[in-house]
C-alpha cells in the first residue's frame, strides 16, 4: 500500500508536535512496538478463557479423585459450584465437544488468515487491525452472554467461535506488516523474540483475569478480555503509524532493496549472508515493488514452504497447551492433591513465562549465529526430552511440576516464536521480491494460516485422544515435534554449510561480530 492511500492516526493530526522533526525514528519505533505488543497481547487474552473453564463446563473430575480421600474433601470445597459441568460440555463426550468447540475457532482462524494477510496488503493497515479487534471483543463477550442467558446449545458457541476466529485472524498478519515495516533486518531476531512475547504475556494475563473471575460465573472470564480488547483497539486507531514513510522519515528497510534481476540474486546472497542458506534459489519471478505479491507467487518464495509446514507441527503442540494445560492440571494430581479450578489456571501460565524466556532465546541466538533453521530446531530437540519428564515426572512435587512445566514453555515456544515473527519477516522483504513490503503481509498470512491449522487439528485430537489416556496425548505431541524438525532439515544442512564455509561459527568470528 502507498503512503497516499493512508489516513494518519488522529493523535498524530493533532499534535504535530508527535511527527518529526520533533520525535525521532527512534521514538516512532519504540511506539510502534508497544501498540502492537499491547494490540496481540489482547488478542491472546480474549484466546485463553476458553481453555480456562474447559474444566468448569466440561464433565467433572470425580473420576480422577480416588487416588486421595483428604484430596477430594480439599477439591470438594473449592469447586462444588463449579464441577458440575455445562451441558452440552458435561456429558460423557464432553471433551469431544470442548476439543470441536477449539476446532471452530482454530480452522476458521486458519482460513481467515489466508485471506486477512492478502486483504492487509491492499488496505489500510491501522483500520484493517482495529476493525478484527472490535470485532473479536463484541464475539467474546457473546460467548460470556451464553452464562447469563442460560444457553446450552452446541451450535450457539460454536457459530460464535467460528465468527470470532474470523475476525481474530486479522490481527496477526497487520502487526507483522506493521513492525516490518519499520524495522531493518539488523537484530531482527532478537527484536522481535522479546516483541512477541506479546503471545505469551497476552495468555498470562488473560489466563489470571479467566481464573480470577471463575468464582462469580464463568460469563465474567469472558467479558472482561472481550473488552479489554475493545480498549485496546480505540487506542489502535488514535496512535498507530503504519510506516514510517508516512511520517517523513526513510524505511529501514531500503538498506536492503536490491533492483537486482533474477540473475543477480546470488550476488545479493553475498551482502545478505543471513539469507543465504535459507532462501537460495534460480527461479523466482521478479516482483515489482508497487504491486502486491499473489498468494501462490508467495508459496513460491524460498523458504516459505518448509517453515510454513514446520509451523504447522509446532503450533499443533503449542495451541493443544495453550487449550488444554489448565483442564490436565486440574486432572493430575499433584503431589497427590488436585487443584481447584482457578489454581489450575493460574499454574498454566508458568508455561507461558517460559515461553517468554524462550522466544527472547531463540531470537538471540538465531541473531548470533545467523541461522534460523538451526536456532528452531535445536529447540525442537530438546523439546522431546523435556515433555516425557514432564509427563513423566511432573506428579511428584509441585517444584518439579513447576520446573518441568518452565522448561517445556520455553523450548517449545521458541522456533514457534521464531518462525511467526523474525523468520516470517525474513522471507517477506528477501531480495527476490525486491524489498517489496506489501509482500510481507501475505507471507506471514501463509506461514502463521498454515501454522494454523496445525493449532486447529491439535486440540480437536487432544479433546478426542485424552479419553485413551495422558501419555497417548503427549507420544502425539512428540511425534509432531518430530515431523517439525524434519521439514527443516534441509534448510539447516545448508546453514551449516554456509555458515561453515565462510568460517562464521568460528569462535573468534562470532565475537568479532
Amino acid at each position: 500500500m502507498q503512503p497516499s492511500s493512508r489516513t494518519l492516526a488522529p493523535i498524530l493530526v493533532l499534535f504535530p508536535t508527535l511527527k518529526p522533526p520533533h520525535r525521532t525514528l527512534l521514538f516512532h519505533q519504540i511506539c510502534v512496538l508497544i501498540l502492537t505488543f499491547l494490540a496481540y497481547a489482547s488478542f491472546h487474552a480474549s484466546r485463553k478463557p476458553q481453555s480456562i473453564v474447559k474444566s468448569v463446563l466440561g464433565p467433572n473430575v470425580q473420576s480422577n479423585l480416588t487416588e486421595s480421600r483428604s484430596s477430594l474433601t480439599q477439591v470438594s470445597l473449592d469447586s462444588n459450584a463449579t464441577d458440575s459441568g455445562w451441558e452440552p460440555f458435561d456429558g460423557p463426550q464432553g471433551t469431544h465437544r470442548l476439543g470441536e468447540l477449539d476446532l471452530a475457532f482454530l480452522a476458521s482462524y486458519a482460513v481467515g488468515m489466508y485471506f486477512a494477510g492478502h486483504i492487509g496488503d491492499r488496505m489500510d493497515l491501522r483500520l484493517f487491525l482495529v476493525f478484527g479487534m472490535m470485532g473479536s471483543g463484541l464475539l467474546t463477550i457473546v460467548f460470556g452472554l451464553g452464562y447469563w442467558f442460560d444457553v446450552h446449545l452446541l451450535g450457539y458457541f460454536v457459530g460464535v467461535q467460528i465468527a470470532c476466529g474470523l475476525f481474530q485472524s486479522i490481527g496477526w498478519p497487520c502487526v507483522v506488516a506493521v513492525v516490518g515495516n519499520w524495522f531493518g533486518k539488523a537484530k531482527r531476531g532478537l527484536i522481535l523474540g522479546v516483541w512477541n512475547s506479546h503471545t505469551s504475556i497476552g495468555n498470562i494475563i488473560g489466563s489470571v483475569v479467566a481464573s480470577g473471575m471463575l468464582e462469580y460465573g464463568w460469563g465474567w472470564s469472558f467479558v472482561l478480555p472481550g473488552v479489554l480488547v475493545i480498549l485496546i483497539g480505540v487506542l489502535i486507531f488514535l496512535c498507530l503509524a503504519v510506516a514510517p514513510e508516512d511520517l517523513g522519515f526513510e524505511s529501514p528497510g531500503k538498506e536492503f532493496e536490491m533492483n537486482v534481476g533474477v540473475a543477480d540474486i546470488e550476488t545479493s546472497e553475498k551482502l545478505e549472508s543471513e539469507e543465504a542458506g535459507l532462501l537460495h534459489t534460480n527461479n523466482v519471478k521478479d516482483v515489482e515493488s508497487s504491486d502486491a505479491i499473489g498468494f501462490l507467487e508467495a508459496w513460491r518464495l524460498p523458504g516459505v514452504a518448509p517453515f510454513a509446514f514446520c509451523l504447522f507441527f509446532s503450533k499443533l503442540v503449542a495451541y493443544t497447551f495453550l487449550y488444554w494445560l489448565p483442564f490436565y492440571i486440574r486432572h493430575t494430581a499433584v503431589a497427590g492433591v488436585h487443584l481447584s479450578h482457578k489454581t489450575a489456571g493460574i499454574l498454566s501460565t508458568i508455561f507461558d513465562i517460559g515461553g517468554v524466556l524462550g522466544g527472547i532465546l531463540a531470537g538471540f541466538v538465531s541473531d548470533k549465529i545467523e541461522a534460523r533453521a538451526v536456532t528452531s530446531i535445536g529447540f525442537l530437540f530438546l523439546s522431546m526430552p523435556a515433555l516425557v519428564l514432564y509427563r513423566a515426572y511432573g506428579s511428584i512435587s509441585m517444584l518439579a511440576n513447576v520446573s518441568l512445566m518452565f522448561v517445556s514453555g520455553m523450548l517449545v515456544n521458541g522456533p514457534y516464536s521464531l518462525i511467526t515473527t523474525a523468520v516470517a519477516a525474513d522471507l517477506g522483504t528477501q531480495s527476490t521480491v525486491r524489498g517489496n513490503s506489501r509482500a510481507l503481509a501475505t507471507v506471514t498470512a501463509i506461514i502463521d494460516g498454515t501454522g494454523s491449522v496445525g493449532a486447529a487439528l491439535g486440540p480437536l485430537l487432544a479433546g478426542y485422544i485424552s479419553t485413551r489416556g495422558w501419555n497417548s496425548v503427549f507420544f502425539m505431541l512428540i511425534i509432531s515435534i518430530l515431523f517439525a524438525a524434519v521439514f527443516l532439515i534441509r534448510l539447516a544442512r545448508t546453514e551449516i554449510k554456509e555458515k561453515l564455509s565462510e568460517r562464521k561459527w568460528f569462535a573468534y568470528g562470532i565475537v568479532a561480530q
